[in-house]
Parts: C-alpha cells; sequence; structure tokens
C-alpha cells in the first residue's frame, strides 16, 4: 500500500517492537508528570511508585485503577498535573446528569495532539482535504463537537459545523454545500434518512460518501442498514471524553476491528469482577492509559466499556492494535430473571426485520411481584394493517429474542412515531421496576 494512505506512514506501521519502545518511554515520562497532581501524588506515594519502578510496560499492573468516581471525588482540578493558569487552554467535561461532571484540561500541546490523531482516524478512512466535512456533533463541553471541527480542519476539509439537531436544515446544508462526508450517531444518522424520506429526498442520492459513527454502542447490521439507507460506506469511531473524546480508535476502510492508536493509549483488556487481564480475543472491560497528555494524564483509567482485542494483522498495513466493536458498558448490562442482557442483543434481532422502524425501548417493570420484560418497537412505513401478518411478526420478534437472551419478553409493536426521538445518544432502557 502506498503512503499516500497513511497520515503518519512511520508511526502507523511502526514495528510491534519499536511501538512497546516507544510506549514505555511514554509511560514513564507520563508517571513523571502525573506525580504532579494531588490526586496521584497521593496513590504514587500510598503505592510507592515512581517512574523509575516502572522498567517494562507490564509493570503498569503495580499501579491501581482510575475511575470515573475518583475524578468525581476530586473534582474539578485534583487530576490536574500540568500549570493550569499558565498552559492550560480549554476544559471539557462530561454530561454529568448523575453528579459532578468529570472534568478534562487540556495544553496547547495536548490539543494539537488530539486533532492530528482525529486526522489521522479521518485520513484512514479515505477522507481528503477535498471533501466537505459535515459535523452533527453537539459543540460546546461534549468532545464530539470541537474535536471533530479541529482534526478535520487539520486535515484541510472544508468543514460545516452543523451542530446537534435540526434535521431538515442538516439535510439543506448537505444538499446545499454538496457535503461529501458526516459525523453522526448511529440513530440520528438513521433519523436523517427517515427526514429525508418524509422529505421526498432519495437518501442515497444525495453527495455524500462517507459516514463517521460512534459514541453510541450499535450492531453492525444496525451500520449496514445506515450504509443501505444512505448510500455511503459507514467507519465506526471509539472516543470518550476522559480519552480527549473523538480520535482514540477508528475503523479502517477493511472495516473489521477499529485500529488503537498505540503511539498515544496504552490498551488492557481486564476481567471487570477480578481486575486481571483476559487473553486476547475474550471479551472484557477497556482499561486505558493516555501516554501523550501532558496537563491531565490518566493512568489505568476504567472505561466500562466492553470488548476485545482482534487477533492477528490487517490488511490494510498499519499494525496498531484492532478493538472489536463496543458490546456495550459492563453498567449498562440489566439483569433479569437471573440472566445477564445488554441492550445491543435486543437490537440485533430487531433490526433484522423490515417491517420494524429503527427506534425501540426496553422497559424493566414489576408485576405481581415478578419483573419483566417489554420491548417496544416501532412499525416502518412499510407496515401492513393485517392485524394476522402483524401478530406473525410480533410471535416471530419474541421467540427470536427467547434464542438471544434466554428470557420471554413481551413485544408491543406500535405505530411510527410513538416512541420519544432522541437528537442525542438514544435512550434504550427505562427500569420501572421496585425497589430499583
Amino acid at each position: 500500500m502506498s503512503s499516500t494512505q497513511y497520515w503518519e506512514e512511520e508511526i502507523e506501521t511502526m514495528s510491534r517492537e519499536k511501538l512497546r519502545e516507544l510506549q514505555l518511554q511514554r509511560l514513564r515520562k507520563t508517571i513523571a508528570i502525573a506525580g504532579n497532581s494531588p490526586y496521584y501524588k497521593k496513590v504514587f506515594a500510598e503505592h510507592g511508585i515512581t517512574a523509575d519502578s516502572v522498567r517494562t510496560l507490564e509493570d503498569i499492573r503495580k499501579l491501581p485503577f482510575t475511575t470515573k468516581a475518583d475524578m468525581r471525588a476530586h473534582y474539578p482540578f485534583g487530576l490536574v498535573a500540568g500549570d493550569m493558569k499558565n498552559d492550560g487552554v480549554r476544559i471539557h467535561s462530561s454530561s454529568g446528569t448523575t453528579g459532578n461532571p468529570t472534568v478534562i484540561v487540556h495544553s496547547r500541546h495536548d490539543l494539537d495532539s488530539w486533532a492530528n490523531l482525529v486526522a489521522r482516524c479521518l485520513y484512514m478512512v479515505g477522507i481528503r482535504k477535498t471533501d466537505v466535512f459535515q459535523n452533527s456533533s453537539g459543540y460546546g463541553m461534549f468532545t464530539g463537537g470541537l474535536g471533530f471541527q479541529y482534526g478535520a480542519e487539520r486535515l484541510g476539509c472544508l468543514t460545516v459545523p452543523a451542530a446537534a439537531g435540526n434535521s431538515k436544515r442538516q439535510i439543506k446544508f448537505i444538499n446545499d454545500f454538496k457535503t461529501t462526508a458526516l459525523h453522526a450517531i448511529p440513530s440520528y444518522a438513521i433519523r436523517l434518512a427517515e427526514v429525508m424520506q418524509e422529505e421526498g429526498i432519495d437518501p442515497a442520492g444525495t453527495s455524500l460518501k462517507t459516514l463517521v459513527i460512534g459514541a453510541e454502542p450499535h450492531t453492525d447490521e444496525q451500520r449496514r442498514k445506515i450504509e443501505r439507507m444512505l448510500g455511503v460506506k459507514a467507519y465506526n469511531s471509539f472516543g470518550m471524553t476522559e480519552m480527549n473524546g473523538p480520535g482514540v480508535a477508528f475503523e479502517c476502510q477493511e472495516q473489521n476491528g477499529m485500529h488503537f492508536w498505540e503511539d498515544c493509549y496504552l490498551v488492557e483488556i481486564i476481567n471487570p469482577e477480578t481486575g486481571e487481564p483476559v487473553p486476547d480475543g475474550e471479551v472484557g472491560e477497556l482499561v486505558l492509559t493516555t501516554l501523550d497528555r501532558e496537563m491531565m494524564p490518566l493512568i489505568r483509567y476504567r472505561t466500562r466499556d466492553l470488548t476485545r482485542i482482534l487477533p492477528g494483522e490487517c490488511p490494510c498495513g498499519r499494525t496498531h492494535l484492532r478493538i472489536d466493536r463496543i458490546k456495550g458498558r459492563s453498567d449498562d448490562m440489566f439483569i433479569i430473571k437471573g440472566v445477564n442482557i445488554f441492550p445491543m442483543q435486543v437490537e440485533k434481532i430487531l433490526v433484522q426485520f423490515p417491517e420494524l422502524g429503527s427506534n425501540y425501548l426496553i422497559i424493566l417493570e414489576t408485576t405481581n411481584n415478578q419483573d419483566e420484560m417489554v420491548v417496544e418497537v416501532e412499525l416502518s412505513d412499510l407496515s401492513t394493517d393485517n392485524y394476522i401478518e402483524l401478530e406473525r411478526v410480533r410471535k416471530e420478534i419474541t421467540r427470536q429474542l427467547k434464542d438471544e437472551i434466554l428470557v420471554t419478553p413481551k413485544v408491543k409493536l406500535v405505530k411510527k412515531g410513538t416512541l420519544p426521538q432522541s437528537e442525542g445518544k438514544a435512550v434504550r432502557v427505562k427500569d420501572l421496576r421496585n425497589n430499583r
């Protein structure tokens, strides 16, 4: 593959041995910097940790995990290691809907590194400076807006900072500005295609060629549905506020796992119960350490995201490891009748039925002291009014869901537009059970 396929060929195709050497060098530097923060200074002292005590990458296991709870407990600046007054240039935070938000402070170096990573990702999926890149992410404290904005600008694209929502305006921009690349969360990409159809526009007939999707777990079936509806190639993206935002890992054009940029992040996959590493190929919780952040490095951050490292080399020539699509979150899992269930298991079944729309809701409730699971799912525009046919579909959905999740849910088919629409991440589960 020619060098025109790489944003930074030397880094992206670095040998595993050289990559590990770079990681160790950056890990030691990161630990030295982190020790200047009030939080890590105390943690390192308690565990006898210094940069010198880390001689191999495996020595990272000597350090304790960092959690969202730790960040909230030391809100807002307890984990800041740099000179914030002189070198801090931007703050981002999570939504903080259940308490203090998690806050990340960036230096100029950190923002430059982040923008470069996003540019590297976009370049990898074939986006070039001649593209028109439209971003339908929220701007402000949410990282998806400015993260993709600065990355696309670094690449040299003509950028359209459309921000979230207002679907008709999004579509007008796509048509008027001849947008070729779009960033959207999966559920919103489907919503845009539906609004186009309502407006009499052929979704697959626009100038769009490339779609970047992420921010909410989704199945490969949902990705293929988006590609069919919009006539694009859709590439999976992984990012999180604590690790900068977008640009942490990204699919290449092979669409077979997301390359994790190991020059900037050290990846571990652990058993979420024991904290011990799991073998490559086995699903576990993703744990990340920043390797190129100066203002506020994070060490062994427990993401709660569930994934696995994909074995083998990628035909694209990049040597950085690949992770599978995010399976869900260890804290998204719900237990009903003793069975562990993830919303994506339900979606995997629903997306296979052409009679169904894209919007669904899982309701957990207690009836006669028994936990019940209700799946409400919208019908598509093309659904039949034939009651017998709808009942056949409902029973088949119920049967397939039982086979997948080992619990028999109640399935309710509702008219399109009945369930709440979300401009942000879709809410898929409502737990109304007693004592929850």
